[in-house]
């Protein structure tokens, strides 16, 4: 047997590859009934079942429906946050959401990636991927996009449609392509719930 490469594989790699292959159909069966539940109308009952999946969910958090799980096991979301609908969590390596933060709708939080220079276009390996942190007190605008590795830090904002691709440091506002800092938020000392 061969591998995508044209190069033959020993008996322990065909083994590897068959139960790698096995996982990944696990998988998407969970991200398929993750899916399902994100249409239950009661944030109540999909927070339930959220949690049994693995997704590790703050007491008051609010998770609308339509969001889109990758991994649940890796996402850890906080006391008194809002998930958006249609958010896309990519779990496939750590995300960590703080309390009080604000993810409006359809935001992505993706973290994994891929090798753009490697001949097969290659996933980076997971050891070189740190986990997506977004700490307490921040907004996410609609639309956003955040890429692997990024801390968005207390109290920042990220504007609709930002695409964040660097840290983001506390109570900065960034917005655009990639997103930059265009202004800084006047109140410092956060403690507002919103629940």
């Amino acid at each position: 047997m061969k591998d995508k490469t044209e190069r033959e594989l020993s008996i322990q790699e065909v083994i590897t590859k068959g139960i790698n292959r096995i996982q990944s159909i696990l998988l998407e069966f969970l991200v398929y009934t993750l899916h399902l539940i994100g249409n239950i109308p009661s944030h109540h009952v999909r927070r339930f079942f959220y949690r049994i999946f693995g997704v590790k969910i703050g007491k008051g958090s609010a998770l609308h429906m339509g969001i889109r799980f990758y991994n649940p096991r890796n996402i850890v979301i906080g006391e008194d946050s809002i998930i958006g609908e249609g958010t896309v969590l990519d779990g496939r390596e750590k995300i960590i959401i703080g309390s009080h933060v604000d993810i409006a709708s359809e935001v992505m939080i993706y973290n994994a990636e891929h090798d753009v220079n490697a001949q097969h276009f290659a996933a980076v390996e997971s050891i070189t991927i740190e986990p997506v942190i977004i700490e307490d007190y921040v907004f996410i605008g609609a639309r956003a996009i955040i890429l692997p590795g990024v801390t968005i830090k207390r109290g920042a904002v990220v504007g609709a449609g930002g695409v964040v691709t660097k840290d983001v440091e506390e109570n900065i506002i960034v917005g655009g392509v990639p997103a930059r800092p265009i202004g800084e938020r006047k109140s410092k000392d956060h403690h507002y719930k919103w629940l």
